[in-house]
């Protein structure tokens, strides 16, 4: 048994404890930056930095502003449009190469650009969109021929072709080209919007016949090799990266292209502006420990997602490419009387350029037009809403069911304990160390048994040993990356498998482009294979940017092989995915019928947000780290990654007390709510603190639970709208231009602005701006404040400034339990929010928390409304007529409304209420003005209305 290897050693003890040692050396200092490239060392960025430097140049004589001198032209009489799609040949002025541009027309607004050589040399890695885009690139609705018209005229001497939506919904939106040079324009209502290649640089590099040795030596440009530190990139295909601007016209602010520790309107990167970066925003998935706040380098994942906000629209930009890429953002000089644009500059080491323009015009628009593109995020199980802990590592058996027993006894609920990858034998995957762990199952029965679920840690590594089954089936199956697939210099190891260093030493790692190398892994997550595996144990995806020690930034060198003959540089961004969705998928296939899976990965990218969470990866104790969490989780929300969150209370170093609470009472509001800290830190669970902060902490974790079936209805919300789940001001206050870059205070849902306290100083007030002609009530005291104003306030450790919109009807269960599991047929409380018109409206959304069931109608779902008095319980349109409607209707029925809470009412007109359940008669109800009476607020108890049915609460 796996469990009992005799050749487990002290050495193999020594170099896991030499390795920690060396990781955790380093965990009161920032990032090795030198491990890391700048752009510096990034060659196919430079060469477009200097193709950008050749058309407009840096200096000019003062008042004189160069004009784009763009060398690419459309190919005379080549422009057609084909039903959908409008085609045409452009070509360099000096190189005569043709490409293939295409411009396809979405039927809701979004234009999708794709371009590469009309006859590639050899094949470009195009396989980007099937593992990212709904049903694998063929879920896209086009527009109809007959919704579009073809007109083209010559202007000031050059061909300009104009494509218009004439169906009724999309009539606004249209799209310009220009023949000489080649440009595309997307104009609302006449107005240019989005431009690409306006600054003229677009540039791709043709795929081109290899050269002799000698002038691949000689090359200074890394156009076939270069190196970085002691490593050589040897590079088999040679350039072909290529490069666009996009310009956003009368834009001032662009958001996302996570993952970055950057603020939430991003800076420029031209030096430019005070406080401004020298280096683009680069996407490359990469481990960085301890990583820099505010710096554009890369981290842990990559959505090459962008949106643009201004009074009159939000517009948003998607980069369908998974190699290396790099942002450059500056910003154009404002024109007197006129608003400001943004320009960025994208470029990508390989593959095809292919781009999505979405239109917006609205927030809720834009969203609904990326989610037909990528899908939304689903709905998970309900536990994982709950409180995790996790620690690097908890010790064994013993210490994972002590450190439960104590959350009971001192009334912390949680739903979920993490085991990082000391549970393994020898960090072999798959398997337990049975010394530490000497019943699992029983464990894990335990944990049920009190309604806790256990997530386990598998890496995408695999420990090199032959004796190790995980290894040997994949190696004998070529289930494996291989060596480095350079024709002149490794033929002799092609068909090796890539091996470096990770935790288990040397390792190699699974190809999760080859999809039976899917299938088998996935595989490995059934009862009869994973052992000691049960319906309660779920999994924890890390290092899967992939990371790989001692090797070029800590991560698979770029030339290793994939199935298929790709190479590792056209696809490092989606291996994480890859290795997310593997798992999720057997998960899901484990159980029949099936259970939603719940996964969490470090890395990401586009299509993540289907199979599960993700985290920002190894922050530190401090309270630079508390801010930075807030503009990053918000940077994820706006590319559809919504279920993410922060490590509270830093991942390495020690918290004092103060930032610890803090970072409760900030991390409750994180979509995914982890605490989580490395073996070196001191055991930091919530009882181990002093009074008040152990039951300030408490109180915070209490509160999570207490308004989760607020935050399970977003999540429904967001599995059909694409909405975000925590959303920057901006997105729900659109004219608002003061709140443009906000990122200290935040929405979530459009109910609830949280204004977190992040600073060491109890003395130093908290701004907070109440924007719209709106009550907000402070969620605890119920304090009215007016907006639009703004208050500095003051709050000491007990206090947070959470704030409830007027107009909002927010549901919350008022019982605490150990867990999750035990809410589930506890009664609803519903708070009434009042707004300035008299008004409120929300809605509730439950199912049995883990099934599929709720897509056959297994849900129930209520709007509550409120206007002259009178609360009202409908269904949803939503809901649908079946047989698992009823039957969880049925379910049930004995789960109740046992109160609502009034904000906002003037009491002293109300005298009573009644309430008509299922159109009966009614009857009356006392109200509770509590131990201090006030004019604004007041409960009504014992309503006893089944939660699914219907019913109508009058105010006498």
């Amino acid at each position: 048994m796996l469990g009992k290897y005799s050749f487990r050693t002290r050495v193999n003890r020594l170099f896991y404890a030499a390795a920690s040692a060396i990781l955790l050396s380093n965990t009161v200092m920032a990032v090795k930056r030198d491990d890391f490239k700048t752009s510096d060392d990034i060659t196919f960025y430079l060469r477009h930095q200097e193709f950008s430097r050749t058309i407009t140049p840096p200096e000019q004589p003062d008042g004189y502003e160069a004009l784009p001198a763009s060398p690419y032209n459309v190919v005379e009489d080549s422009v057609r449009l084909d039903g959908h799609t409008l085609a045409a040949l452009v070509q360099h002025k000096s190189v005569s190469v043709p490409l293939k541009v295409e411009v396809h027309f979405l039927k809701n607004g979004t234009i999708r650009v794709r371009a590469q050589e009309k006859e590639p040399h050899v094949a470009r890695y195009d396989d980007t969109q099937r593992h990212v885009l709904r049903e694998e690139g063929h879920g896209q609705e086009y527009a109809l021929a007959e919704d579009l018209e073809h007109t083209h005229e010559i202007a000031d001497g050059a061909r300009v072709h104009t494509v218009r939506y004439t169906d009724k919904k999309n009539a606004a939106f249209s799209v310009r080209i220009t023949e000489n040079p080649w440009t595309l324009t997307y104009l609302q209502n006449g107005v240019p919007v989005v431009e690409l290649n306006g600054k003229g640089f677009f540039h791709l590099e043709h795929l081109r016949p290899k050269p002799d040795q000698e002038t691949i030596d000689n090359d200074a440009t890394g156009e076939w090799e270069d190196t970085f530190l002691t490593w050589t990139d040897y590079k088999d295909r040679g350039p072909e990266s290529f490069g666009m601007d996009i310009r956003f016209v009368g834009f001032e602010h662009v958001y996302g292209i996570p993952e970055h520790a950057a603020p939430l309107s991003l800076k420029t990167t031209d030096g430019a502006d005070e406080g401004g970066y020298t280096q683009p925003y680069r996407l490359w998935n990469l481990d960085v420990y301890g990583y820099d706040s505010d710096d554009p380098a890369s981290l842990y994942g990559a959505i090459p997602f962008m949106a643009a906000h201004n009074t009159a629209a939000t517009v948003g930009v998607f980069w369908l490419n998974a190699s290396e890429t790099l942002v450059d953002i500056t910003r154009d000089k404002k024109e007197e009387g006129g608003s400001g644009s943004v320009t960025t500059h994208w470029v990508s080491e390989t593959g095809v350029l292919d781009l999505f323009l979405m239109p917006g015009p609205t927030v809720a628009n834009l969203y609904s037009q990326y989610a037909d593109l990528v899908e939304p995020t689903p709905l998970p199980q309900e536990f994982a809403l709950g409180y995790h802990t996790c620690r690097w590592s908890y010790l064994d058996q013993e210490d994972v069911l002590t450190v439960s027993d104590k959350m009971h006894e001192h009334d912390i609920p949680y739903d979920v304990i993490w085991l990082d990858i000391d549970y393994t034998d020898g960090m072999r995957y798959f398997t337990w160390d049975y010394s530490k762990f000497p019943d699992p199952v029983a464990m894990q029965k335990q944990l049920a048994y009190d309604g806790h679920k256990l997530v386990t840690i598998v890496d995408p590594h695999v420990k090199s040993d032959p004796a190790y089954h995980i290894w040997r089936q994949g190696s004998e199956s070529g289930y494996l990356i291989k060596s480095i697939a350079n024709s002149s210099t490794n033929k002799s190891k092609a068909s090796a498998n890539y091996k470096a260093w990770c935790w288990p030493k040397e390792s190699n790692w699974v190809d999760f482009l080859n999809p039976d190398a899917v299938s088998w892994y996935g595989e490995q997550y059934r009862f009869d294979k994973h052992p000691d595996s049960t319906k309660d144990l779920f999994i924890w995806n890390d290092m899967n940017e992939p990371a790989a020690f001692r090797m070029p930034e800590c991560t698979v060198e770029k030339a290793a092989a994939h199935h298929g003959g790709w190479e590792h540089r056209d696809v490092h961004n989606l291996y994480g995915m890859l290795n997310h969705k593997a798992t999720f998928q057997g998960l899901r296939a484990r159980e029949s019928p099936a259970k939603r899976p719940f996964v969490l990965s470090r890395s990401f990218f586009a299509g993540s947000q289907r199979y599960g969470p993700v985290w920002t990866g190894d922050n530190g104790a401090s309270w630079s780290y508390l801010r930075a969490s807030v503009p990053m989780v918000l940077s994820n929300n706006i590319a559809g990654m919504h279920f993410s969150g922060a490590d509270v209370g830093g991942f390495f170093g020690d918290p004092e007390p103060e930032l610890l609470v803090r970072w409760y009472q900030l991390g409750i509001w994180y979509p995914f709510f982890r605490a989580h800290s490395q073996k070196d830190t001191r055991r930091r669970e919530p009882w181990l603190f002093d009074e008040p902060y152990r039951s300030l902490i408490r109180n915070s974790i209490c509160e999570r639970y207490r308004l989760l079936p607020y935050w399970y209805t977003l999540f429904r919300e967001a599995s059909l709208t694409g909405m975000p789940i925590v959303r920057p001001m901006w997105m729900e206050f659109p004219a608002d231009q003061g709140l443009f870059a906000e990122e200290k205070v935040f929405m979530v849902g459009s109910s609830i602005m949280v204004a977190p306290a992040m600073d060491p100083d109890l003395a130093k007030p908290v701004s907070v701006r109440f924007p719209s002609h709106e009550n907000w009530y402070n969620m605890h005291t119920h304090e009215a404040h007016l907006g639009p104003s703004r208050r500095q306030l003051v709050v000491d450790l007990a206090q947070t400034l959470v704030y409830v919109r007027g107009g909002s009807v927010v549901p919350t269960r008022a019982r605490q339990r150990k867990s999750s599991a035990f809410m589930k047929r506890d009664p609803f409380a519903l708070y009434v929010y009042v707004g300035r018109d008299g008004t409120a409206a929300g809605r509730l959304y439950l199912d049995d928390g883990e099934s599929y069931s709720y897509e056959s109608g297994g849900f129930i779902e209520r709007e509550f409304s409120f206007t002259s008095d009178r609360l009202v319980s409908r269904p949803s349109a939503r809901t649908v007529d079946s047989a698992q409607q009823r039957d969880y209707l049925e379910q049930m029925s004995d789960v109740l409304v046992e109160s609502v809470v009034f904000v906002g009412v003037q009491a002293r007109r109300v005298s009573g209420a009644t309430i008509a359940v299922n159109g009966n008669s009614t009857s009356s109800l006392p109200l509770d003005y509590g131990k201090r009476r006030t004019d604004t607020k007041f409960t009504i108890h014992d309503l006893s209305v089944p939660i699914g049915s219907d019913w109508e609460l009058f105010l006498n």
